[in-house]
């Protein structure tokens, strides 16, 4: 009875933690889809109403409206595709295409929105130009979107990001990082566990769904490759994603 009694309390627990991580998340969630929301309604209610007639701030506008599309549309991307993952559904679409040619793609796309906020993201090519492998560009681009919003997130007063592709013998490697508030080592062992978010007074304030690194640390497996992270508390942040440069092709759909 003793031994039936405590299972039923651990089962009762997780329950009630599973409950307590879903609320965080619905909560989360909520409010990171409220801020594109609420950016693209005020820009486009600027040039709705013509108070805008310079052709350089309209443009401007344009491009603000753009990005947070985009970033709105990451997220829900984000959301399905956990759900995909989760039912087993989730498939990739691999072609020859080259890392450094991705990670330019996501540096692009995410410079608008990182200087209106009054970040700099710093780009750092490989020595030599590393050779087209296997990739699923759509998925690795989301993956790199992810790391790059997460490095934003935790960078506490600094207020830049880099981004840089190199070759490590077999490897590419792509590193985002970041000189923020770090993470405590004893944190880093989950952070890629789903809806896990870093429990720490420093972070409080910030929002997230908890799903985008699980997602980069499929992304990455599914191409045969592994994610590390290397932080310490004050000194900032590098997540390195390590692809193989040879081997069998991914077996993903």
């Amino acid at each position: 009875m003793t031994a039936g009694a405590m299972l039923a309390l651990r089962a009762a627990n997780r329950a009630v933690h599973l409950s307590a991580l879903k609320s965080d998340f619905v909560s989360n969630v909520s409010h990171e889809l409220r801020t594109p929301v609420a950016s693209i309604r005020v820009f486009a209610e600027f040039l709705r109403g013509g108070r805008v007639t310079d052709t350089d701030k309209v443009r401007e506008y344009g491009e603000y409206i753009e990005t947070e599309s985009r970033r709105l549309s990451r997220l829900i991307e984000n959301i399905l595709d956990f759900s995909r993952i989760e039912s087993g559904n989730k498939t990739y679409r691999f072609a020859p295409a080259r890392v450094e040619d991705v990670a330019v793609s996501a540096v692009r796309t995410s410079e608008i929105r990182l200087r209106s906020a009054g970040f700099t993201i710093e780009f750092t090519p490989p020595a030599q130009e590393l050779p087209e492998i296997l990739l699923d560009e759509d998925a690795l681009g989301q993956a790199l979107h992810n790391l790059i919003d997460n490095a934003v997130k935790y960078s506490g007063e600094s207020r830049w990001v880099g981004l840089a592709v190199r070759r490590d013998n077999g490897d590419a490697v792509v590193e985002v990082a970041d000189r923020g508030i770090g993470i405590p080592r004893a944190e880093q062992v989950r952070i890629f566990d789903r809806f896990h978010r870093v429990g720490t007074s420093l972070v409080h304030d910030v929002k997230g769904s908890g799903l985008g690194l699980s997602i980069v640390r499929h992304v990455v497996e599914a191409h045969g490759g592994h994610v590390t992270v290397s932080s310490e508390p004050g000194k900032g942040t590098v997540f390195a994603i390590r692809l193989p440069l040879a081997g069998p092709p991914p077996e993903h759909g």
